[in-house]
This record gives C-alpha cells, sequence and structure tokens, in this order.
C-alpha cells in the first residue's frame, strides 16, 4: 500500500520543465500527498494534521505526536516511561522475579558473543527456565547492571536472587557438580509447574 502511495504520488509531484529541463514540483501534488495523513483515531483522513496554503514548504505544519494503531502488536505501540521507576529498580525486580537470569550479549536464542553462547548454553543443560536481558541495546541497562552486581564484565548470572558470576565461574561449577546442586530444586519446580 505504501509503494502504490508513493508511486501514485511521484507521478503526480514531478514534472519536467520543457524549458530548463529541472525537476519541478507541483503544488496541487504537494498539497494533495500532505492532506494525506493519520487522524488520531488510526484511520486515514484527507483533512485534519497537515495545513497548507499555496506555498507547501513555508506554510506546513506537521503534527509531533504519534498515534496508536490498532492495527499495530502491542511490542512496537507509543510506549510512555514512568519517571519513577529507574534502571536499578528494574535489575533488582529482575533478579528478585527470577529464578534463573543472565545478563547478556544478545538472547538465548541469539548469543551475540562466544562468552553468552556458552553461559546459556551451560544452563541448559539443566534443563530450566532461564530469564534474559540483553544489555547492547541499552547503555544505562548496561551500566546499572554493572553497578548491581559490582561486577565489569558480561554475561552476568544471578541464581535464585544472588549473583554467581560470568560464563567462566558458571562453566568451573558445572565441572565441579556444585551447579547441578545449585540448580536442583529449581529443575524440580520447572518440572511440577510442566506437569
Amino acid at each position: 500500500m505504501a509503494r502504490l502511495l508513493s508511486n501514485a504520488f511521484f507521478k503526480n509531484l514531478v514534472r519536467s520543465s520543457h524549458s530548463s529541463k529541472q525537476m519541478v514540483i507541483s503544488t496541487s501534488a504537494f498539497q494533495q500527498y500532505l492532506q494525506y495523513s493519520t487522524s488520531p483515531s488510526g484511520g486515514s483522513s484527507t483533512q485534519g494534521d497537515f495545513h497548507t496554503n499555496n506555498s507547501p514548504a513555508s506554510s506546513s505544519s506537521y503534527p509531533t505526536t504519534i498515534s496508536a494503531d490498532s492495527d499495530t502488536h502491542e511490542d512496537f505501540q507509543p510506549t510512555t516511561k514512568s519517571a519513577g521507576i529507574t534502571w536499578q529498580d528494574i535489575v533488582d525486580q529482575d533478579v528478585k522475579e527470577n529464578p534463573v537470569l543472565i545478563y547478556m550479549k544478545g538472547l538465548p536464542d541469539t548469543p551475540r558473543c562466544g562468552f553468552s553462547a556458552l553461559a546459556v548454553k551451560v544452563l541448559q543443560q539443566y534443563k530450566v527456565p532461564i530469564s534474559a536481558r540483553d544489555i547492547l541495546g541499552d547503555p544505562e541497562l548496561k551500566e546499572s547492571v554493572k553497578a548491581y552486581s559490582n561486577w565489569p564484565t558480561f554475561p552476568q548470572i544471578f541464581i535464585k536472587g544472588e549473583f554467581v558470576g560470568g560464563s567462566d565461574i558458571v562453566l568451573t561449577m558445572h565441572q565441579k557438580g556444585e551447579l547441578k546442586d545449585l540448580l536442583a530444586d529449581i529443575t524440580r519446580d520447572s518440572k511440577q509447574d510442566s506437569a
């Protein structure tokens, strides 16, 4: 649909000037294009948000808000962050609510570094539910996790609300059998939940 509108717009918008061989924008086509806009209810309208006179560039006013589109998945809807919640609060809540949590580069299905991939592979052997956050998407999250654990590198693994360490520590715990003991009740709980 967007391609059709774009093609139609440019076909009507541009006309060739025979005398100077330059591209000239047709004012009426430009006004027609500007009149097509999204109304606050999410539907199309031909009047409203854009206002034009005969000089389109000088008198146009553009909408400054993005309206919610009912056809868009909720993950892509505009959001408003609450001013009262900090990244430190989010990290604290994540650690408390998730029995196995990993802050990593990427996500368990698509790790973006070898150390994160190693940590995920070790944890997946125990068939425990793994919660994760990608620290690459937000520098503030990354710094908040570092401050929370007082640990400079990633991945960072938390088990039962306690910071365990990075991939090297988890691997060593796995090799010594310590990780199996630490995750035993989580494994049982997740099997009971799925039954």
